[in-house]
């Protein structure tokens, strides 16, 4: 496993759409690997591989309780939403920033796994709003374009960030 650089706003390579994975090949299961590490250095609970500079449709998350298996998502797609909750924000990719986000409450995605066996993933509250937030970075999309008024500073200590 290694450490990435995480691309911040700004990057070209954070506005494009990235491709879908067609096989899941030892690159491809490092890059995973690699991403888990990064998101976790970086205290993050989500991170999208465009983030890292590879335009694949790859996503982890981890909002879960300490021992739990992280969320690896392939080729992952939003197939059901319902009701609405509003709350802060932040991103990798926007360092030492937030804003207010409205999402939806619930959200269910169909996903693929490290074998490319489809699965679904349901979540509400945090990871609904996780699921949203890293599968828009797989379009090209970052928070900060539909949050609501300014974004605000968050106060870091010493290299702690939020996503």
């Amino acid at each position: 496993m290694a450490l990435r650089t995480i691309r911040v706003e700004g990057d070209p390579i954070l506005n494009k759409k990235c491709k879908e994975v067609k096989e899941v090949t030892p690159r491809t299961r490092q890059l995973i690997d690699d991403m888990l590490e990064t998101m976790y250095q970086a205290n993050g609970v989500g991170l999208a591989a465009p983030q890292v500079g590879i335009l694949k449709r790859i996503v982890v998350i981890d909002v879960s309780p300490e021992g739990e298996e992280p969320i690896i998502l392939i080729n992952p797609v939003i197939v059901e939403t319902d009701g609405e909750q509003t709350g802060d924000e932040g991103c990798l990719s926007v360092p030492n920033k937030f804003g207010t986000v409205t999402r939806p409450n619930y959200v269910k995605v169909r996903a693929y796994d490290e074998q490319l066996k489809e699965f679904t993933v349901e979540g509400r509250e945090l990871l609904a709003r996780a699921l949203c937030h890293e599968i828009d970075h797989l379009d090209g999309h970052l928070y900060t374009e539909i949050a609501q008024g300014p974004l605000r500073s968050v106060e870091v200590a010493d290299g702690e960030e939020e996503e």
